[in-house]
């Protein structure tokens, strides 16, 4: 649900963004935040002030969710707030999100991420000790190269070079307002 109302909001800023023209320019500054966090976080630079930070805005609602995850219905709303923790994953899915054509569109991306990942969730948390026993990868180590090919793909988006499947479609309407479809 917390993706959903996500997904809702990012895609009327990326809705208000197509109808201001801004759409090709928010693409790529979306890749560009996108690759300076996949380099940061590959070359290991770290921001002690910034993580304190992190910790800080993250811990009361983590304690909130303690608090809650017992009590009759606190599971939904535990699960309400888990969307609100930092993910890398998330950061993402919301930029896709917000590049999308429509706030429904955005929002059944947002849902479907959200499925998606409970599959994987279920998994490792009924199986993760096993998983870690029997399979080394970490999966943090690949996330910065996630976050590049994601820039890079924002990046050739917003650059609108005609390559099939990634440049968005440009429709010109007779007032010569250009729209992305």
């Amino acid at each position: 649900m917390t993706y959903g109302v996500y997904g809702l909001a990012l895609g009327m800023i990326g809705r208000i963004a197509s109808i201001q023209g801004w759409q090709m320019g928010l693409s790529i500054l979306t890749g560009l935040i996108l690759l300076v966090i996949g380099l940061v976080q590959l070359f290991k630079f770290k921001n002690q002030d910034f993580i304190k930070l992190q910790t800080r805005l993250v811990q009361p609602i983590a304690e909130l969710m303690g608090r809650w995850l017992y009590r009759p219905g606190g599971s939904f709303f535990a699960g309400v707030l888990n969307g609100i923790l930092p993910c890398g994953m998330l950061y993402m899915a919301a930029a896709a999100a917000m590049n999308t054509e429509s706030s429904l569109t955005s929002f059944y991306f947002m849902v479907m991420f959200g499925l998606g990942t409970l599959p994987l969730l279920l998994i490792f948390s009924f199986l993760g000790n096993f998983i870690r026993t029997y399979f080394k990868m970490n999966f943090s180590k690949w996330l910065p190269f996630l976050y590049i090919l994601m820039g890079i793909w924002f990046l050739l988006r917003g650059a609108n070079l005609d390559i099939p499947y990634l440049s968005p479609l440009l429709h010109v309407d007779g007032a010569m307002n250009c729209h992305i479809i």
